[in-house]
């Protein structure tokens, strides 16, 4: 067997470059990860979008506060639609129906 020749790859993996190709050959693996901005998630960061339309110093605490939040449950593994499903099951109750209230029957 004579000397191999590298390809590129072997060539851009030598220098360094391989970064850049296991993310141009992983792109469609990579899509069910969450949008992020910077180490922010892109839902949370709605609100730093906000302050950046409306500047003032109550938009920019509550942008602050409400992405420190989103920050908090997203370290504890949550999201925010989990989040809203936890508070919207907690205000529902346990009972389900498979009816509307005003079309149950109040006395059997």
């Amino acid at each position: 067997m004579g000397s191999k020749v590298p390809g590129i790859r072997g060539l851009l993996v030598a220098k360094g470059v391989s970064l850049a190709i296991r993310r141009i050959e992983s792109r469609w693996r990579d899509s069910a990860r969450t949008a992020q901005f910077f180490i922010i998630d892109a839902k949370s960061a709605f609100p730093l979008l906000i302050f950046l339309v409306h500047i003032t110093w109550w938009t920019f605490w509550t942008a602050l506060v409400i992405t420190t939040f989103f920050g908090v449950i997203e370290h504890y593994g949550l999201s925010a639609s989990v989040v809203w499903r936890i508070v919207r099951n907690f205000f529902a109750g346990n009972q389900i129906l498979s009816r509307p209230w005003w079309r149950q029957e109040r006395f059997r």
